[in-house]
């Protein structure tokens, strides 16, 4: 009897033990919006190109690449196929008019001109 006794006084610190070591095996979530955001743009050259950002960091304001002030010409037609939404700016650096879309079907035609991007 006294080893089934010191067994059951033993059993709830380890159930306590146990459940404090599931929580720090279960990974935090990635501070990433999962997916893809596609946008298209005229290259420097006269080109028409696409663009787009896979995994985009959240709560980071994002320049668009082949779009920086170097370029006289703005994106177009944003298309967000992430899990998060997504506000696009007409200017780098997040600055300028902007535009909310939608997480999974968010779009815009080629008359919205874009050239940053944040995520939340």
């Amino acid at each position: 009897m006294g080893g089934q006794g010191s067994v059951l006084r033993w059993l709830p610190a380890a159930t306590v033990l146990g459940a404090s070591l599931l929580l720090v095996a279960v990974p935090t979530p990635a501070s990433a919006a999962t997916g893809l955001f596609h946008y298209s743009y005229t290259t420097v050259e006269g080109y028409e190109a696409s663009g787009f950002l896979r995994n985009p960091p959240n709560e980071t304001c994002v320049n668009l690449p082949g779009i920086s002030q170097e370029n006289p010409e703005p994106g177009h037609s944003p298309q967000n196929r992430t899990d998060a939404w997504g506000t696009v700016y007409t200017d780098t650096g997040c600055e300028g008019a902007s535009f909310r879309l939608r997480p999974h079907t968010g779009g815009a035609s080629e008359r919205l001109k874009v050239r940053s991007v944040v995520f939340d």
